[in-house]
C-alpha cells in the first residue's frame, strides 16, 4: 500500500503532492490543470479547476495499480466535499473511526471534517475510478455565493456556516442518475479557452445544486427510499435509459424493454421513477424533445425532418408537447434561429 500525505492549502497543492508520489506531468490550459500518469503506480489523469468564489472541481479518471491511501490533514485546507462516482468505488473514514465507508457508484456523498483532524481516502488497486469531487471553501462561498443559506436543510446549513470547522458531517446518499447526466454534460464540453471554463463553471453549479436537493430529499424521506430493486437492477435500468438516449428514433415498447432486462414491467417503471422521476414513456418523450431542440439548434433540418428523425409520426402532436415543455413552438424556435443567422451574416 502507498500512503500519500496531503498537507496542502488548496486543490492545486493537493494534486501536486499526489504527483510527487505517483509521478506524471501537469499541463495547464486556461485555468484547467491535468495531471497525466502512465507508469507502474497509476494510469489515467487527475484534472482540477479552481474558481474565485471558493469552489473547485477535482476529477479522478484513473486506475491505481497499487492500493493507495490519502491521509488528508485538515488543519490548513478543510473544504466541504461533494463527491460523485460515475465508475468504480473508493472508501473513506474520519480519524477517530475504525470502519471505512464505501463511496459507491452513482451515490451522492457529502463529507467534511473537523479542523485539525484527518480524513482518510482509500483507492483499491486495479479499480478504474471516475470520480468528480466539488470542494467548497465555506468562508469564501458564503461571502460570494451563499448570502442566505436558509433554504438548505438545517444540518447542511450548519455545515456551511461552520466557519471554524468544528463539525463532522457525512452524508452517504441514494443513487442519483441526474448527477451522472450532468457530469456527462460537464465532460462533453467542446468549446475551448475561457468559454470552456465558463460553461463548465455553470454545470458545476448545477451539480452542486443536485447534491443539495438530493440531500434534502433523502432527509425528508428518512434517507433511503423504499425500492425493491438491487444495485445491479438499477444499473441495468440506467443502461436501458442510455440506450434510449442514444437511439431516440427507435420504436420502444415498455414490455420489450422489461423483457430485455429480465425484469417485470413494474420494476422497470419503478427504476425509471426512482432514477429519473419519470415513467418510461415520459423519459422517452423527454429525450426525444431534447434531441429535437438540439437538431433545431445545430442542423438545417426542417420541422418535418426533425419529427421523423426523433421517432414521432405526428407533427401536430410533436409541436404541442414541444411548446408545453419549452414554452415556444418548434416552428417559432426555428424561425428565431434563422433570423439570428441573417442578422449575423
Amino acid at each position: 500500500m502507498i500512503t500519500i500525505n496531503i498537507t496542502a492549502k488548496s486543490t492545486e497543492g493537493t494534486v501536486k503532492q499526489i504527483q510527487e508520489i505517483i509521478g506524471g506531468t501537469i499541463i495547464e490550459r486556461w485555468g484547467e490543470y491535468v495531471l497525466s500518469v502512465n507508469n507502474k503506480i497509476a494510469t489515467g489523469k487527475i484534472t482540477f479547476i479552481t474558481f474565485e468564489w471558493g469552489g473547485s472541481v477535482l476529477e479522478y479518471d484513473i486506475t491505481f495499480l497499487e492500493d493507495i491511501v490519502l491521509v488528508m490533514d485538515t488543519s490548513e485546507f478543510n473544504p466541504i466535499h461533494f463527491t460523485y462516482t460515475s465508475e468504480g468505488h473508493s472508501f473513506h473514514r474520519f480519524e477517530l473511526e475504525e470502519n471505512k465507508r464505501k463511496l459507491a457508484q452513482f451515490q451522492s456523498v457529502i463529507i467534511t471534517s473537523k479542523d485539525g483532524g484527518y480524513n482518510y481516502g482509500y483507492f483499491e488497486k486495479n479499480v478504474k475510478n471516475h470520480i468528480h469531487l466539488i470542494q467548497i471553501n465555506r468562508v469564501n462561498f458564503i461571502k460570494k455565493r451563499l448570502n442566505d443559506a436558509s433554504q438548505l436543510n438545517k444540518r447542511l446549513y450548519e455545515v456551511f456556516h461552520d466557519q471554524q470547522h468544528e463539525n463532522v458531517f457525512a452524508y452517504f446518499g441514494t443513487f442519483n442518475l441526474k448527477l451522472a447526466n450532468l457530469i456527462k454534460k460537464f465532460n462533453k464540453v467542446k468549446q475551448k479557452g475561457m468559454i470552456k471554463i465558463l460553461i463548465k463553471e455553470g454545470i458545476i453549479y448545477q451539480i452542486l445544486s443536485e447534491h443539495i436537493l438530493q440531500h434534502n430529499k433523502d432527509v425528508k424521506t428518512n434517507k433511503q427510499p423504499n425500492t425493491s430493486l438491487s444495485k445491479k437492477e438499477l444499473n441495468s435500468v440506467r443502461k436501458v435509459a442510455q440506450k434510449i438516449s442514444n437511439n431516440v428514433a427507435e420504436d420502444y415498447n415498455v414490455e420489450e424493454l422489461a423483457n430485455s432486462l429480465g425484469l417485470p414491467q413494474a420494476k422497470l417503471q419503478e427504476g425509471f421513477k426512482m432514477l429519473f422521476s419519470r415513467t418510461v414513456i415520459e423519459y422517452i418523450r423527454h429525450v426525444r424533445l431534447e434531441e429535437a431542440r438540439d437538431l433545431i439548434n445545430n442542423t438545417d433540418y426542417n420541422i418535418s425532418q426533425i419529427v421523423y428523425s426523433i421517432g414521432f409520426s405526428s407533427r401536430s402532436y410533436f409541436s404541442k408537447i414541444f411548446k408545453k415543455k419549452y414554452g415556444i413552438s418548434p416552428s417559432k424556435f426555428l424561425k428565431n434561429k434563422q433570423n439570428a443567422k441573417i442578422k449575423t451574416a
